[in-house]
């Protein structure tokens, strides 16, 4: 069996930023996967659950209502290894298009005070695992260490970093 592609990123060398995980085209409309990396993998403690979970339900609920983007989102949901989220967007974006998207999202995350939306045993399936305090926390270190100074590095997977790197270099472009 073939791995997946997102299997085949470099996480030896992946850092936490906003790269593009993958296109689809469906019929006439593009999909466009984001991988929002908050935790370098391997190399530093994932998150817990509760503060995972906890910004799941305040990002979901924040960009499906923002004035801009709220009709184009269609999936907000943590990654299994718990180092980041997956963004789809309905359109054909790049990372550098949505960086303010997501600063908005986490520095609303950050500053959230009160109820967390949706966790109520009716609207949850596990609303017991929540923790404001920490989300809050992974928020503003996100904030602080990534988007506020978001460079090419971080937007563009480490293989493909190199591959536009060997073409600024080649004599032939």
């Amino acid at each position: 069996m073939e791995k997946i592609p997102s299997f085949t990123i470099d996480h030896i060398h992946l850092l936490r930023g906003i790269y593009v995980s993958r296109k689809d085209d469906i019929g006439q409309e593009t999909i466009t996967t984001f991988d929002i990396r908050m935790k370098e993998p391997n190399r530093e403690p994932v998150m817990g659950i509760g503060a995972l979970h906890t910004i799941e339900h305040l990002a979901a609920t924040y960009l499906r209502n923002h004035p801009v983007y709220g009709d184009r989102i269609v999936y907000w949901g943590p990654m299994g290894c718990c180092t980041g989220f997956y963004l789809l967007l309905h359109g054909d974006f790049v990372s550098e298009e949505i960086v303010g998207l997501i600063k908005e999202t986490f520095c609303f995350i950050r500053d959230y005070q009160g109820e967390i939306p949706g966790a109520a045993p009716q609207d949850c399936g596990n609303y017991l695992s929540h923790d404001l305090p920490m989300a809050r926390y992974e928020a503003g270190k996100y904030v602080r260490e990534v988007l506020d100074v978001i460079s090419e590095k971080n937007m563009h997977y480490p293989s493909q970093q190199a591959n536009q790197d060997e073409h600024r270099e080649s004599p032939s472009r």
